[in-house]
């Protein structure tokens, strides 16, 4: 699997529960946070769910 990298760029303020701890299970802290994950089914289907609130690179 190739690496991707995810950016959270929106704040968490305002998104639901379910939102956040995607968040924190994607290991993203605060705006401009960059983690590097393994592009997985798993993450990919985190990422989807808070598309809004991040920016994907390959």
């Amino acid at each position: 699997m190739a690496m991707i990298k995810i950016t959270q760029v929106k704040s968490r303020i305002g998104s639901n529960k379910r939102q956040r701890a995607t968040l924190d299970t994607l290991g993203l802290r605060r705006i401009n946070h960059t983690v590097e994950l393994e592009g997985t089914p798993v993450v990919l289907g985190m990422v989807e769910k808070v598309k809004h609130l991040v920016r994907i690179e390959q």
